[in-house]
């Protein structure tokens, strides 16, 4: 699973379009929190593929983990800036 979830994340960035979808933020938490605690660790993030430099820009309240609701607003950004 982890690997359709990089690939769609790829494949989306790539075409930048509504036509991509993407899979739901808490679809994607689910799939690299490998330790359950709805949350994603740096450790976690890089083991899924994710640049490292990268999870500092989601960690939005720094506190070593990925939420959700964080990866939401960093992608809903990323989307923004992207135009669409």
């Amino acid at each position: 699973m982890r690997k359709i979830l990089i690939a769609a994340l790829g494949l989306a960035a790539l075409a930048g379009s509504a036509a991509a979808q993407m899979p739901a933020p808490a679809d994607i938490v689910k799939a690299w929190d490998k330790d359950g605690d709805g949350a994603v660790s740096k450790e976690e993030w890089v083991a899924a593929g994710r640049p490292e430099a990268r999870f500092a820009m989601v960690d939005a309240n720094k506190d070593g983990k990925v939420t959700a609701e964080e990866l939401d607003a960093a992608m809903k950004m990323m989307r923004q800036r992207q135009g669409g």
